[in-house]
């Protein structure tokens, strides 16, 4: 137990350059707070003492703004940053070193029975306000960009952004440093595409009118 809480803080310090202090850290991090909570509460869960788990997750839940569901199953080196309305649930599995912004949903689509929570690969980035939603798999190091609603599974080295998301990037060169502003916008490039087309229409349009005007001056 205490090898896994110094590992959790240590990945703190590795991926927040607003860390400051062991002990700023320590109390005032809500993403420590809740993985610490939700341990405790997986234990019971597995022991089916399934109310008590509950009650643990909830009232982490009510202190730090994170829901995580006690059946959900986390890997090593998780860091959710901020937290705030971030919801992880029951039948999710997340790997090793990934890292979840505010606002981010693991959830179901309502559809399902049995697994119906996605299924998170290793060093995984999920920025903030992504929904991640159903049964289905997200790729070792994949990204998902900020406000990027998934629905359909996810290829390893992959960047999906977009709603619906959609992959943009496969088998990329990896951000080291996790940024999760620099993604390309799909739908900004289909509006510039359309522009130009609607530009070059325009410039055809016209040169047409002029040609008929000129046929009926001749007349």
């Amino acid at each position: 137990m205490f090898k896994s809480i110094k590992e959790d803080i240590k990945v703190v310090f590795e991926r927040d350059p607003a860390a400051k202090s062991l002990l700023e850290v320590v109390l005032t991090y809500p993403g420590l707070h809740a993985l610490w909570a939700y341990r405790a509460a997986h234990a019971l869960y597995k022991r089916r003492l399934y109310t008590f788990a509950r009650l643990i997750s909830q009232t982490a839940r009510w202190f730090t703004g994170i829901e995580i569901h006690p059946g959900a199953k986390i890997g090593r080196h998780l860091f959710i940053d901020h937290g705030a309305g971030v919801v992880i649930g029951e039948t999710a599995e997340i790997g090793d070193c990934v890292t979840i912004y505010q606002g981010v949903t693991l959830g179901g689509t309502g559809k399902e029975k049995g697994k119906r929570h996605p299924t998170i690969g290793n060093h995984v980035l999920i920025a903030t306000g992504a929904k991640v939603l159903g049964s289905i798999t997200i790729g070792d190091y994949a990204k998902i960009g900020a406000g990027s609603v998934v629905l359909k599974p996810v290829p390893a080295n992959s960047t999906v952004v977009g709603v619906p998301g959609r992959v943009v990037i496969r088998d990329g060169r990896r951000l080291d440093d996790l940024d999760q502003t620099n993604l390309p916008d799909p739908v900004m490039e289909m509006m510039t595409r359309m522009q130009a087309e609607i530009i070059s229409l325009r410039k055809e349009l016209s040169e047409l009118k002029r040609g008929i005007g000129d046929d009926r001056s001749d007349l």
